[in-house]
């Protein structure tokens, strides 16, 4: 089940293992690895790395936009966007390992995303974001919408902060991806925890 702090690491080639620790430790549920600008190599020494990590804290890895690299590395699923591999042939190569399909603000395409396979689906960009300024925006409503049509795990993302994530929550956000507002927190850890006391308090 997806839920609670849905980490998604930052580009970095130095201390990103600590980075992931101090959110594993703060309660994140989820981690996505994502690294758009690094080499195949570097992904799967990182990849690896966080795996680690990820089964030293009971928390599934899911590896962004790379089904190779998922399946390389026997990572716990992997996520995929409208420009990536087709959602059915994704399922097919995954088999039974998580996969989690963007759906930007289209319910219409969660309801495909579902019957083609997917664990979960991922909403937004819900508020400003500096990784993806250009992102579509989606509103809350969308994930009120999104439970009377769905069944499976819904993910919120986009300038997400501790601050207004919990008007995502109330919403009908099982999860909250994070990436700028979780490691770029002078205190990771801390961070962390803030997020995951929001699900707490639901």
């Amino acid at each position: 089940m997806i839920s609670g702090l849905y980490a998604i690491t930052p580009d970095c080639d130095e201390g990103l293992a600590r980075k992931v620790e101090s959110a594993l430790k703060g309660g994140a549920r989820v981690l996505q690895y994502r690294n758009k600008s690094a080499d195949h190599q570097k992904k799967m020494e990182q990849a690896l790395s966080l795996k680690k990590l990820c089964k030293a804290h009971g928390v599934p890895l899911i590896i962004n936009d790379d089904i190779d690299l998922a399946i390389e590395i026997d990572a716990d699923g992997a996520h995929v966007g409208s420009d990536d591999l087709e959602i059915g042939l994704a399922r097919r190569r995954l088999k039974k390992k998580l996969l989690g399909v963007s759906c930007y603000d289209s319910i219409e395409l969660a309801v495909q995303a579902q019957y083609l396979g997917a664990d979960y689906v991922a909403f937004g960009s819900f508020f400003p974001s500096s990784t993806k300024p250009d992102a579509v925006k989606a509103s809350p409503g969308l994930l009120q919408m999104s439970k009377l049509s769905i069944k499976i795990p819904v993910v919120a993302i986009g300038g997400i902060t501790p601050e207004n994530g919990e008007l995502l929550i109330e919403s009908g956000a099982d999860a909250l991806a994070v990436i700028s507002s979780l490691f770029d927190a002078p205190d990771i850890t801390a961070s962390a925890r803030q997020f995951s006391e929001l699900f707490y308090e639901k």
